[in-house]
Parts: C-alpha cells; structure tokens; sequence
C-alpha cells in the first residue's frame, strides 16, 4: 500500500550467472586482476627471452653411435642441448662449450665412429679363434683409419685389409693387400708426397704388406697410389714439372734476395726459365790404346832361350907330304880379321877350333792399354738457364724535398749484372742467356676500397643481434608497461577508492598544489602546508563518514534504494 506523497524508485532486475557475475564489483576486480597476471607473465616471458643464453655447436658430423653417447652425457650432467642442420650437429649454451668438450673428452668421446683396439677389451669367454681373429683385424683397420684421419685434409677414411692364413708351404704363401678409402674436406687435395706417406704408414703397419699392394682412392674414385703412371703428351709428369718450377722458384728468390737491399723490395722483378734434361743415359766404353816405346811399355812377361855346338873339325886340305909336316909357327897378325863361319882355312893351314853352331831365342810379352768406362748420366740436369731482371730507376731526393726518378749507370748495371750471374750459377758454356734492363715502373693505381659499413662486418653481426634483442625486450616490456599494466593498475585502484573520494582527493591534491606554488612565492614553509592538508582531508573524511552513518540510521530506506541504484547501474 502506498504512502501519499512517497515516491517509489523501480530498481532493474539485476542479471544473473556469468555475466552477472563479471558485471559486479568482484567480477570486474577478478578480471582486473587476470588482466594484470597476464600482462606480468607476458612480460616476464619477454625478460626470459632475452635472457636466453646463445647455442653454439659442440660437435658435428658424427655417427649414430657417438650421438646417442653424447646425448646421454649431456643429459646425466643435466646441459640442455639442441640440434641443427637436421640433426648433425648439437648445440649446448656458448658459456658451457669448452667445459663439455673436455668433459666428454675425458670419456672418450666421440670416438669417431672407428672402433680400435678397444673392442679387445671386451672380449667374451670361450670365444673362437675366428672370432679373434676377425676382432684384430677390425681394430687394426680401426687404429688405421684413425690415424690417417690425423692428416688435415682428411675428413674420413676408412681401411680394408686382406690378410691371408699363414701357410707352411712357400709356394701357397701369400703377401696381405690393404685398400684405403679417402674423404677429404672440400676444397682440399693431397699431394703425391702425402699419398705416399699414407701407403708408408698402411705398409709399414702390418706385416710382410709390401707397398706395391696398398691402394689409395678418394671419395671420387679417382686412384691415388698409381706408381705408374704415364707421362703426358709433353713428355713429363707432375713430379718432373713440379721439379721444374722448383728450379725457377729457386732461382728467382736468390737473383730478388741479392738485389733487394741495394734497390729495394718492390724494385726489382726477376723472372727464370730452366731447361732441365730429364733423360737418363748410361754409356760403357772398352778403349784399345796403342802401344808406346818399348822402354815406357810394360812388360807382362820375358821368356829367353840359347843354343850351342862345340863339336871339333875334321881334317881338310890336299893330302900329301905338306900335310903331314908339322905347323909352320903363325905368320897371320894377332888384331887379323876373324873369318866368316863356314869359310875354308886357308890351303895347307888347319881350321881353328871353336863351336861350329848357335842359337839364341828371346820372347817378351807387353801389356796391352786397356780403358773400361762405364757413366751413368743423372736425370734432371740443367741444360740452359734463361733469365730476365727488370730493376726501377732509383729514387733521387732533391734539397728542396721532391722525389725524383733517375735511371742507373753504366757501373751500377755492370755491377747488378755481375751479382746476377753469380746468383743464378751462369755458365757461358751451357749457352746461359742474361737481359737485365733498367726501366720506371709503371705506378699501380690503387682504387680506394670502401669501407665496409658496420652492420656488415662479420665481427659485428652477433654483437647487433646481441643489442637488438636486449633492446627488443625493453620495447616490448615497456609497451606492455605502459599500455596494458598501467590502465589495469590505475583500474584497480579506481575498485577499491569509492569515486567520490578519489575525485575529492584529485581536486584536493590540485587546490593543494596551487596553495603551495602560492605559498612558495610568499615563502610560506611547505612542510607545514602538507601536514595542514592531510589533517584537513582526514577531518572531512570523518565528518562525511559519520554523517552517512547518522542517515543510515534515522532513513536506512533511502540508504537502501541508493545502493541498489549503485548495482543496477554497474557504478
């Protein structure tokens, strides 16, 4: 029933369930709240960003079987690892990189994916002597291949010996062969040196493996360790030209190392050519000397023989009384002429006594001149020598400071001539050749290279990646600050000050700040104005208080129909 002259306020039914809910004071206050949870832990995800330390690679370019080894001791000492490059390669903090590697070098990894002689450590009990054997040789191949991969332009390699039973029998006796298999790094080549030091160590590791039966062939299938090779259309193969340049090489530093301290270093410019003979040649000779005086000839052998008859003379003359007489005393001179042998005595005289017959034989053997050479012509000599100098006019420094270019003199190219020719080994005989010629050199014109500008260069890359997240965070953390937190915040507050009492204060804080701007001119002391101010707010605060108090009690309908006016219109 109505009261004349009261008026009755219709209050909107207020709604219910979850928009209820969120249209009250508490639900706005929790959804102020999760906005402001959520704008933290947005921004405390950004700060963790940030602060996220950088990856580099431990290791790469490994087998399956070190992988898994490592991983496992990744995860026993708790490092957080990633992969990259699909899987070939892990990544642990940049700060933790070294202490890992030595880490895990203490346990033997990696291993490289070739098992050595460590696979006899585990060698089972009642295990055959095939097996053994098969266990041997696969270390052996093991240690091998981890040896040549030593070498720095080996990235992998991989050994395959053929080791024959031993055989009692000599003519079944057979000599191991071994295969090895080279993957170089790109860009990477080895030399003929290289090659066969690799056949030396393959060789020498196994025993009664002769060289020639050690194979070496790259990734590509191209064979390394062909001995016999042929030479090339010109007549020379690889070592011989490389030989050649040697040659020239050498030549070359000796005329510019002479040189350069009495012109300069980027004064003179020295250019050899060598003609090497790469023939061999052996040559024996037998040479037949006639045969000098007797008196300067050897002798050999002497052989000498004689021969005499002593028989006497028969009686001769004309038979007769004068014959029989006895010899008349000698009339003939004694210095007379011998007479000739077999020559008749003269009539009526007897022919003297003495040997009617000799012979003598004499046979000397001389010894004949004989020569035997035999030379053997050494290959890679050199046949002639071709060389060029070019030496720059000398610089002249004037009284007044200017550089100028003056050309050398007759003694001073004699004199570099003659230091040429004694550097290079000249030899007029071999038909050498020597032009040294004394002209300017023409001046370079060097361009002016830009300068590379900072945020491409490679030391600087990482160090801006660096700053630009850090600076990235701050702008996100400050945006989120600034744009999300702080209305929220100020909303909260707004929640839990009636709006009356903030806009009091507001309106009080600013009547405040003119009477202390005021009082600062008039030099009022500011102190005593503040405490001035909160002892005034606090007395209407409390007069305010007690009154709505009072009116609740003497009219609670009216306090009644205010606050539901407060929650129908969501104030």
């Amino acid at each position: 029933m109505a009261v004349a002259g009261e008026t009755t306020a219709v209050v909107p039914a207020a709604p219910t369930g979850v928009a209820g809910f969120v249209q009250s004071p508490a639900g706005r206050n929790v959804l102020l709240m999760v906005g402001v949870a959520a704008v933290l832990a947005v921004m405390t995800g950004v700060w963790l960003w940030s602060q996220a330390p950088q990856y580099r690679v431990l290791f790469s370019n490994f087998s399956d079987r070190d992988g898994g080894a490592i991983v496992a001791s990744l995860q026993q000492m708790n490092v957080p690892y990633k992969y990259s490059d699909g899987g070939t390669a892990i990544l642990v903090p940049e700060s933790q990189v070294h202490d890992i590697r030595l880490k895990l070098a203490s346990q033997g990894l990696p291993k490289g994916g070739n098992v050595g002689f460590e696979l006899m450590e585990n060698q089972k009990l009642g295990v055959s002597q095939f097996l053994e054997q098969v266990n041997f040789q696969r270390a052996l191949e093991g240690e091998l291949a981890r040896s040549i991969q030593a070498l720095a332009a080996v990235q992998a390699a991989r050994v395959h010996l053929a080791l024959p039973k031993a055989s009692v029998f000599v003519r079944d006796q057979q000599k191991p062969t071994a295969s090895v298999l080279l993957n170089l790094h790109p860009g990477r080549a080895l030399d003929q040196a290289q090659v066969s030091a690799i056949v030396h160590l393959v060789a020498s590791s196994v025993p009664e493996l002769p060289i020639k039966n050690v194979t070496v062939v790259d990734q590509n299938g191209n064979l390394l360790s062909d001995t016999d090779k042929k030479p090339n259309g010109n007549g020379l193969d690889p070592t011989q030209l490389k030989y050649v340049q040697e040659v020239q090489q050498s030549i070359v530093r000796r005329i510019e190392s002479i040189l350069t301290p009495i012109v300069g270093s980027s004064n003179v410019r020295a250019e050899a050519t060598a003609d090497v003979d790469f023939s061999s040649s052996e040559q024996a000779a037998e040479i037949y000397k006639p045969n000098g005086t007797p008196d300067s000839a050897a002798i050999r052998s002497q052989q000498s023989s004689e021969s005499r008859s002593n028989e006497p003379l028969n009686a001769s003359g004309v038979p007769g009384a004068l014959s029989n007489q006895p010899p008349a005393p000698a009339t003939a001179p004694l210095n007379a002429p011998a007479s000739a042998p077999g020559a008749q005595a003269p009539a009526g005289q007897q022919a003297p006594a003495g040997p009617s017959n000799a012979q003598k034989d004499l046979t000397v053997n001389y010894e004949v001149d004989k020569t035997v050479r035999y030379v053997q012509q050494p290959m890679g000599g050199v046949k002639r020598l071709t060389v060029a100098v070019v030496v720059n006019y000398r610089k002249v420094v004037g009284k007044d400071g200017q550089v100028t270019m003056k050309p050398l003199t007759d003694a001073e190219k004699a004199q570099i001539t003659d230091l040429v020719k004694e550097a290079m080994g000249f030899n007029k005989d071999r038909g050498d050749s020597l032009n040294v010629v004394n002209s300017p050199f023409a001046g370079e014109d060097k361009q002016a290279e830009p300068e590379v500008p900072l945020w491409k260069r490679p030391e600087a890359i990482p160090l801006g990646m660096t700053i630009a997240k850090y600076l990235a965070g701050a702008l996100i953390i400050l945006y989120l600050f600034f744009a999300f937190l702080r209305p929220l915040l100020k909303k909260v507050k707004a929640q839990l000050i009636p709006p009356e009492e903030v806009k009091k204060i507001e309106e009080d804080d600013e009547d405040a700040i003119v009477r202390i701007g005021q009082n600062q001119e008039d030099g009022t002391d500011e102190t005593q104005l503040l405490e001035q101010e909160g002892a005034s707010k606090q007395r209407n605060y409390h007069d305010n208080l007690e009154a709505a108090k009072a009116l609740a009690r003497s009219d609670p309908k009216i306090v009644a129909n205010v606050v539901k006016a407060w929650v129908g219109g969501n104030e």
